[in-house]
């Protein structure tokens, strides 16, 4: 089955809340309030119905929306959209479609946004190979 892939733009509802799981995994969830604006009869600009999507980041991606974005913010969101049953605390079954994030940016049409990338200590730095070479030349050869 091919998984419904979805972008909203919008603005969020309040700040996102990171939490973690058990294993330590950062999870961040946020909602974005999207609506559609359209001029009426008259020429004037009205707004149409507000759609709220609830969306969900996973780990870095998680801790990098948390530090970066707040509420009123406008963002791009895209990922995978997922539906997901639940019950209520009334007993009830209940069900939510939420937005698994893939990728999210800051809108720029009303902002502007400095990008400052994050260091990555747990890659390793590959050795410099030519660090352990001694600095002048071997004795038992020529110098050329």
């Amino acid at each position: 089955m091919t998984a419904i892939q979805v972008t909203v733009v919008g603005n969020l509802t309040a700040d996102p809340e990171l939490r973690f799981t058990g294993t330590g995994v950062p999870v961040a969830t946020f909602t974005v309030a999207s609506n559609e604006r359209f001029k009426d009869a008259a020429g004037e600009w009205k707004d149409g119905p507000t759609s709220f999507v609830r969306c969900s980041a996973w780990r870095d991606l998680a801790e990098h929306v948390s530090e970066s974005l707040a509420k009123g913010d406008r963002a791009v969101v895209t990922g995978t959209l997922r539906q997901r049953d639940y019950e209520a605390q009334d007993g009830t079954k209940r069900t939510v479609w939420e937005v698994a994030v893939a990728e999210v940016g800051a809108a720029l049409r009303y902002a502007t946004v400095k990008i400052s990338k994050t260091r990555r200590d747990s890659v390793p730095v590959a050795e410099d190979p030519w660090a352990a070479v001694p600095s002048g030349p071997p004795e038992d050869e020529p110098p050329f």
